[in-house]
């Protein structure tokens, strides 16, 4: 019995130590982690907006598959939210605010504990985007001290979930942007048109600088004389060398009629007669073009298709400012073929 009553009096002792040690944890934390990730912020910021997206790369999924998620009629911006119960009981989460492309502000709720405040900011880099997720609260309850001591402080218990979260979603994105598709649409006709240019040299390193730089200076052209766009910008190659990647193009912006030049800017005015086509449509990043001009030409090759002497052009349709995911981005060649 005396032993018996020893050992209980030192538990005891343990016990109102241990709770004391507990009780006198912080009442606050601030759990944050940050990853250089190769996309756009909008793109990111797009990714972490809608809850429904989470699912793909939320650490706490891939460690329970069977969580039960609900997701109301708004998973998006202010107001959004979900809620899942699994093995620890249930949570929610909800957005409070949005700063697009730069912040978002969310709170989640789990179990009966003090809600705390989720955090995402989404910084250009030259790299990328920095993304840092954080979530921090000011009240923080016994039990939630309790397992925090248990685990080696809130920043072991909470940190590699966060980083494992932003790994998954690095590479979720990364494989995301990099998916194309490349279709072979068919004999087409083109209606024709007349649209202004300038021609110079690339090769597979600096095409895309090289392009903008040229629309640029067409763009400035046209805003200086009041002239109007009609149609998406186009690239006609006078001279094309798929294997080595190097071009003579001429890259140009659609109008509605024939414009006389004067001036030495270098911008001249072309016409593109209506003429029947091959058509090809790549969905995708225009890294992607040589091999959608690839398996353009081995069709041209397998259906005996001669090109006729009207240059090869190509159309961007749509504007890869309104669709930070290259892998959205639709670019359509034409290739004139004889009747």
């Amino acid at each position: 019995m005396k032993t018996a009553k020893i050992t209980f009096i030192i538990l005891l002792i343990f016990i109102i130590g241990s709770c004391g040690y507990i009780a006198v944890q912080p009442n606050s934390y601030d759990i944050q982690r940050s990853r250089v990730i190769k996309a756009p912020a909008e793109l990111l910021f797009n990714q972490i907006n809608d809850f429904k997206n989470w699912e793909p790369w939320s650490p706490w999924i891939e460690k329970e598959p069977d969580l039960q998620i609900t997701y109301p009629q708004q998973t998006t911006g202010v107001g959004g939210s979900y809620s899942w119960i699994g093995k620890d009981g249930p949570g929610a989460m909800k957005t409070l605010a949005v700063n697009e492309y730069d912040s978002i502000s969310q709170e989640m709720q789990f179990g009966s504990f003090p809600p705390s405040n989720v955090y995402w900011k989404f910084d250009k880099v030259d790299e990328g985007t920095k993304v840092t997720w954080g979530m921090k609260a000011d009240e923080v309850p016994f039990i939630l001290k309790f397992f925090a001591v248990i685990n080696g402080g809130m920043d072991k218990m909470i940190g590699p979930d966060y980083d494992r979260g932003l790994e998954k979603l690095d590479s979720l994105t990364i494989d995301n942007m990099s998916k194309f598709e490349v279709t072979i649409n068919g004999i087409k006709e083109y209606g024709g048109g007349f649209y202004l240019y300038k021609t110079t040299n690339a090769n597979n390193n600096n095409i895309s600088a090289t392009m903008a730089q040229q629309y640029g200076s067409i763009g400035v052209f046209m805003a200086k004389n009041n002239i109007v766009m009609n149609g998406m910008p186009l690239t006609v190659y006078q001279d094309m060398n798929i294997k080595d990647g190097t071009v003579i193009m001429s890259n140009g912006i659609p109008v509605s009629e024939k414009i006389n030049i004067t001036d030495n800017s270098g911008v001249l005015c072309g016409y593109i007669p209506k003429t029947k086509v091959l058509k090809t449509t790549l969905k995708g990043n225009y890294t992607n073009l040589s091999k959608a001009w690839a398996e353009s030409m081995k069709y041209l090759d397998e259906t005996n298709l001669e090109q006729s002497d009207i240059k090869p052009f190509e159309i961007y349709t749509n504007d890869p400012g309104d669709f930070p995911n290259p892998a959205d981005w639709i670019t359509e060649i034409y290739i004139p073929i004889k009747e």
